[in-house]
């Protein structure tokens, strides 16, 4: 990961990071000109967050950031024991609930100083804040991105550990960007995001609720608990107004709780705006599909060439965003409908022979995404969908037969294989997904996920589609502690170029 960080960071002394934080005076102590709490990251000047941790302590870890250039670190009791005296500790009981608006005052609060979108929600978190980002683009010039598929700052692209940044590099990501002129931000935020307290000093302008679906439950404890971190981004410290998709009963609960003044969407009658399809429009052989929200008081009109009756929520959601934020109803909407695809996200792949089979890969990995996916691509095939779809490993193990049973059942030939093992069997992996789909006997079992793509492709005929599911945009492969480069548009476009062409 490359830090992103501004070119004049701020300077602060030890002794004003104790005021701010309300803790014992410091005799001036060295200059913090930077915060982190990845040892390995470290930079002369910083000050190194050692948090405690579910298996350790991240004091175990104050060596390496002290010998980086960390001058300073913020922990609690057990880190400052751990650390003794090594160098000046702030200390405080959690740590981790200051740092968030910490870093927001340590780099003089950048999210004040931009227009910010964030978006929560099991699915469509990506293709919701991309669509936003590129009428941001288009309206204001230079827009900020930080999402899944990476972050980026007007034409400059940088990769991304996770959905959303941890709180120190969350905002100095944004300091940068005030600092590169950026007008206007599309955030993802995730539900780790906002129970681990790493948007925590962050205000959006408009924040966004998509759905939710069953997933991170080995994060959760149930529903209920992924569902409460989601609303903890519906209240006034952290966003102004919100739009809620409110077809679902979770998504109109939440309208009913959320503290902050919000306002729904969806195609029930019972939303302020409704969504209201308006057909296919092709245009200089351009395929899209087209869109009316009805609210209150006009109405908006929008496409999108993005395939799939959740891509026209999402485009929608998208659409009224931008009006929120102040952006032209007719430029936002141009903006969206020149979004052709998305990273991982019903991304086609091209077959270097035609004609060949309709080729797809999706992010799509619980149950919810991939019955959604299932149903978007079924009126786009004459022929067979073949689906090849896995699970993730160390993650939660209960959607696993749920998923087989949606891809069993919507699929008309399913490939079960491997997605991240990561420490578990492969094996075991898929007889999990299996076993929610028993009694079809169009499902099969096939080790190795570049096996499994190109078995599909072998399968399929012109007119079928074949949708290879579960790791979208990602480009490795992590199993037993190792990462391998891996790329399934890279792998589907091989398959499609070795088995073509077609008759």
């Amino acid at each position: 990961m490359v830090l992103a960080r501004p070119a004049h960071p701020p300077a602060r002394s030890l002794a004003e990071i104790a005021a701010h934080l309300e803790l014992p005076a410091h005799d001036g102590g060295p200059i913090v000109t930077g915060l982190t709490l990845a040892s390995g990251r470290a930079e002369p000047g910083d000050l190194f967050a050692a948090l405690p941790g579910a298996r350790s302590h991240g004091a175990v870890w104050a060596g390496e950031a002290l010998a980086r250039g960390a001058c300073a670190v913020l922990t609690d009791q057990a880190g400052a024991d751990l650390i003794a005296g090594q160098a000046p500790c702030l200390i405080t009981p959690d740590p981790r609930a200051v740092l968030g608006e910490l870093a927001a005052w340590f780099y003089g609060d950048p999210a004040a100083d931009l227009d910010v979108f964030g978006v929560t929600g099991t699915s469509g978190k990506t293709t919701v804040a991309s669509l936003v980002h590129a009428a941001m683009s288009k309206a204001w010039g230079i827009a900020g991105f930080l999402g899944t598929t990476g972050m980026r700052i007007g034409e400059t692209s940088l990769p991304q550990e996770r959905t959303t940044l941890e709180a120190p590099d969350l905002h100095a990501a944004l300091a940068l960007m005030r600092e590169r002129g950026v007008r206007g931000v599309a955030l993802e935020i995730s539900s780790h995001a906002l129970a681990l307290h790493r948007v925590d000093g962050l205000r959006v302008d408009v924040a966004a609720f998509t759905n939710l679906m069953r997933d991170h439950l080995d994060f959760h404890a149930d529903e209920e608990d992924y569902f409460g971190a989601k609303t903890r981004l519906f209240s006034p410290e952290r966003a102004r107004v919100g739009l809620i998709a409110a077809d679902s009963p979770w998504g109109r609960r939440l309208a009913e709780e959320a503290t902050i003044p919000v306002t729904t969407i969806g195609r029930g009658d019972h939303n302020e705006w409704r969504i209201e399809p308006r057909g296919v429009v092709v245009d200089a052989n351009t395929t899209a599909y087209g869109f009316a929200l009805s609210g209150p008081d006009r109405i908006l009109e929008g496409r999108t060439c993005l395939v799939g009756a959740f891509n026209q929520d999402n485009a929608a959601l998208a659409l009224l965003t931008c009006v929120q934020l102040g952006i032209d109803p007719e430029t936002a909407s141009r903006a969206i409908a020149e979004v052709r695809s998305l990273p991982g996200r019903m991304e086609p792949v091209a077959a270097a022979h035609t004609p060949a089979p309709l080729a797809i890969v999706d992010f799509a990995h619980t149950p919810g995404q991939v019955q959604a996916v299932l149903a978007a691509i079924r009126p786009a095939t004459s022929g067979r969908v073949l689906l090849v779809i896995g699970a993730g490993g160390d993650r939660d193990q209960g959607k696993r037969p749920a998923m087989g049973a949606v891809a069993a059942a919507g699929a008309d030939v399913t490939f079960v294989t491997d997605d991240n093992p990561r420490s578990e069997d492969p094996a075991a992996i898929r007889a999990d997904i299996l076993a929610g789909a028993r009694g079809s006997a169009h499902v099969r079992e096939v080790a190795g996920r570049g096996e499994a793509i190109r078995r599909a492709v072998e399968s399929a005929k012109v007119g079928d589609t074949i949708i290879v599911a579960g790791k979208g945009h990602e480009t490795d492969q992590e199993a037993q502690g190792e990462r391998r480069p891996w790329d399934d548009r890279v792998e589907l476009a091989a398959a499609l170029e070795e088995c073509g062409p077609w008759a």
